[in-house]
């Protein structure tokens, strides 16, 4: 099994940044890629961004040029950097990891992008 625990979710304004992070522990060897999702109330969970081992990344169309995902191989654990946040962004956001083709979720951490 494999856990993972995000962090790094609040309130904050127009404009501003936040940077989640997902730690994963437990069975981690074979984990590929990992990534984020977000789903606000009354939608469909949404690609944010995921990163491949090598560091390949992809990216959803609404959040290009203002996000940027990173990973820490050594501490198992993946960033997202969060710049110009807009009320639109407002989602619990999960951190989702894929080992040997199956897929793991964290519980979600939420964002409120609100003046």
């Amino acid at each position: 099994q494999v856990q993972l625990v995000e962090s790094g979710g609040g309130l904050v304004q127009p404009g501003g940044s936040l940077r989640l992070s997902c730690a994963a522990s437990g069975s981690i060897f074979g984990i590929t890629a990992m990534g984020w999702y977000r789903q606000a109330p009354g939608t469909q969970r949404e690609l944010v961004a995921v990163i491949g081992r090598p560091g390949s990344t992809n990216y959803g169309d609404s959040v290009k040029g203002r996000f940027t995902i990173s990973r820490d191989n050594a501490n198992n654990t993946v960033y997202l950097q969060m710049n110009s946040l807009k009320p639109e962004d407002t989602a619990v956001y999960y951190c989702k990891v894929v080992k040997f083709g199956r897929t793991y979720w964290g519980q979600g951490t939420q964002v409120t992008v609100s003046s």
